[in-house]
């Protein structure tokens, strides 16, 4: 049971609580109907308290902390119910008192940094521009507090990057900035929206340790919004599990982690995948599915073997090297290059799984671009299924396609919106003149069928679909051609916990079937520890380590390859007080010097098959 704001002012000796909202629900009007997406929700954020709202896409945990901030539009929405701030009723507060309330007593941080920040305005102006609104100061005195905000949210050279343009910063580095806008008139609620979910492992630990450092310092209550159960464990409190707009479970971090008793509480803790789990296991594990209706768990069979070793390897490639020329000037000379893949060597057999992973920026996208010569090389040699892939004019390298296909991780930035998904999955069948139409489209509604669509949804657009659906529709295209080797890059950072497991658990069914080769690319550790059977570590364009998953997991060489590891959020709330003190330093730039040289790197085998590049 929710205790009222009433009962915990009186009850017992406990305080109010900062924010306490009672019986909000929040509807949105489509053609002549009112459609309820959240109902009847109550709950309560005491002083310096953290609650996490947790769920999955569309259960309606943004909607809840935008109906409390007011920024719905008015025309499209209808919010119900009462939102108290320190008392003061929100709701149906004027809309000129409302904006004085934003910003100044509660603030907000959004999930995208990039969409939140002014592209024309340098930071320190925009800043600032929060305090001067809300607060009498001068310029000079907005200033010195912006850069004391700056250097609060440990943003190097704060003073010297005052006058900086949001392009100029990277992703970790924006989202502080926002961090520091949302600090900037002390509010006494702070509510984080999904403010970790778009960025790398080692940033996402640096900001959950930014914000309880902060919290400690400023006394401020956090309302946290995510679909991470790892995040949650490190952060909240109390924990709201949403649920289609319910809160289907409300209660202490520790009860719902390990007592929870709402099936679909136990569903999204299940697909958390924790990394160490997986111990001297040489094999890929399936990711445990459970019944939201009934809870219970799907019985999944073991991954069997089916690495066809001692055979030439499917792709193997030797020193591949990938640079992007700098002009500049009036003459447009090369004055520099952008070293994203370095003398790159791995080989990849059929049935097998290798892991690139590293922070974005490492390299690892472009080396999986490279290798299917989407992107040229500047030199190295790449052999796939018996084709030299450098060396291939266009005719045979479109033929050379056939035999490796790539998933992306937006399946709706690379499905046509205007195409139905039947004529999206057979046009590769099509173009490469493999059969005709009617062929293509049963070959296509089998595989829609193998991915757990059905064959009747081929008349259906992207739009149509869910993200997990859509990727699923990807996966489908990408096997029409029957490929031996498949590049998915990022092919599931995107998605909801739940659906990224069954995701999961579809490729490496495909793998088994198929005895399909997967270059998987990835910043997310526990999942490439779940999913592989070797692992390649890169940073700055080059494999820092590389090895058999357990041995890279169970006993890492290089500093880096530890730095990812222990930024991985562990779903134990016991965990919750322990700060990992990360080092806030940007990943170094990989642009150089027309002139640069790099140097010849040294590595040592630490046990069969585990090499580690020597600093």
């Amino acid at each position: 049971m929710l205790l009222s704001g009433n009962d915990m002012e009186h009850g017992g000796g406990s305080v109010a609580p900062v924010l306490s909202v009672r019986n909000l629900s929040t509807s949105f009007r489509v053609g002549d109907e009112w459609k309820t997406v959240v109902r009847n929700i109550s709950f309560d954020v005491a002083p310096r308290e953290t609650v996490a709202i947790v769920g999955e896409s569309g259960s309606g945990k943004s909607v809840t902390s935008l109906s409390i901030m007011r920024l719905l539009p008015k025309k499209t929405s209808r919010i119900e119910g009462q939102v108290f701030l320190q008392g003061k009723e929100l709701v149906s507060l004027p809309e000129e008192e409302m904006r004085r309330v934003r910003g100044n007593d509660i603030s907000m941080i959004f999930q995208e940094p990039m969409t939140s920040l002014n592209p024309i305005f340098p930071i320190g102006k925009q800043i600032a521009e929060a305090l001067t609104v809300h607060t009498d100061i001068s310029k000079a005195e907005a200033k010195a507090e912006v850069i004391r905000l700056l250097e609060k949210v440990r943003i190097p050279n704060a003073k010297g990057r005052f006058d900086e343009y949001p392009h100029q910063f990277s992703g970790g580095m924006r989202q502080r900035v926002m961090i520091a806008m949302a600090l900037a008139s002390k509010p006494k609620l702070l509510i984080a929206d999904e403010p970790t979910t778009a960025l790398d492992v080692t940033i996402q630990g640096q900001i959950l340790d930014l914000i309880k450092q902060l919290q400690d310092e400023e006394g401020m209550s956090v309302l946290f919004i995510t679909h991470d159960m790892g995040v949650v464990a490190e952060v909240a409190d109390r924990t709201i599990v949403m649920f289609r707009g319910d809160a289907v479970e409300t209660g202490a971090t520790d009860d719902i982690f390990h007592r929870g008793k709402h099936p679909y509480t136990r569903a999204l803790l299940s697909a958390v995948p924790r990394l160490g789990s997986m111990g001297e296991r040489k094999l890929p594990l399936r990711f445990p599915i459970i019944d939201i209706k009934t809870g219970e768990q799907q019985k999944l069979a073991d991954v069997t073997d089916t690495v066809a070793k001692g055979r030439t390897p499917i792709l193997d490639v030797k020193d591949l090297t990938t640079r992007f020329d700098i002009h500049s000037g009036l003459l447009g000379r090369k004055t520099g290059a952008v070293h994203a893949v370095e003398k790159v060597s791995f080989d990849l057999y059929e049935g097998e799984t290798l892991s690139l992973v590293g922070e974005s920026g490492c390299g690892k996208s472009t080396t999986g671009r490279s290798v299917t010569r989407l992107i040229n090389p500047t030199s190295g040699n790449v052999v796939l299924d018996g084709y030299e892939v450098m060396k291939l004019d266009q005719p045979t390298l479109r033929k050379m396609r056939r035999s490796i296909q790539m998933i992306f991780q937006d399946p709706f930035a690379s499905l046509n919106p205007r195409m139905s998904i039947g004529s999206a999955v057979m046009e590769p069948f099509v173009e490469h003149n493999l059969g005709t139409k009617a062929q293509a489209r049963d070959k296509a509604a089998a595989l829609l069928e193998k991915v757990g669509l059905s064959a009747d949804m081929m008349k259906r657009v992207p739009h149509e679909f869910s993200g997990g659906q859509r990727q699923r529709v990807a996966i489908a295209r990408a096997l029409m051609l029957d490929p031996k080797v498949i590049v998915a890059d990022e092919a599931v950072s995107a998605l909801d916990v739940s659906i990224k497991a069954q995701v999961c658990n579809l490729l490496l069914d495909l793998q088994q079937s198929l005895k399909l080769a997967y270059l998987f690319i990835s910043h997310d550790m526990a999942v490439v520890e779940r999913v592989s059977h070797r692992v390649a570590v890169m940073y700055l364009g080059e494999i820092v380590e590389i090895g058999p998953r357990a041995a890279v997991f169970e006993n890492p060489q290089h500093p880096y390859t530890k730095k990812l590891m222990s930024a991985v959020p562990i779903p134990d709330p016991s965990r919750r007080s322990i700060k990992r003190n990360m080092a806030t330093d940007e990943i170094k730039s990989p642009i150089r010097s027309v002139d640069y040289v790099p140097p010849v790197r040294q590595y040592r085998e630490v046990s069969h098959g585990h090499i580690v590049q020597v600093a």
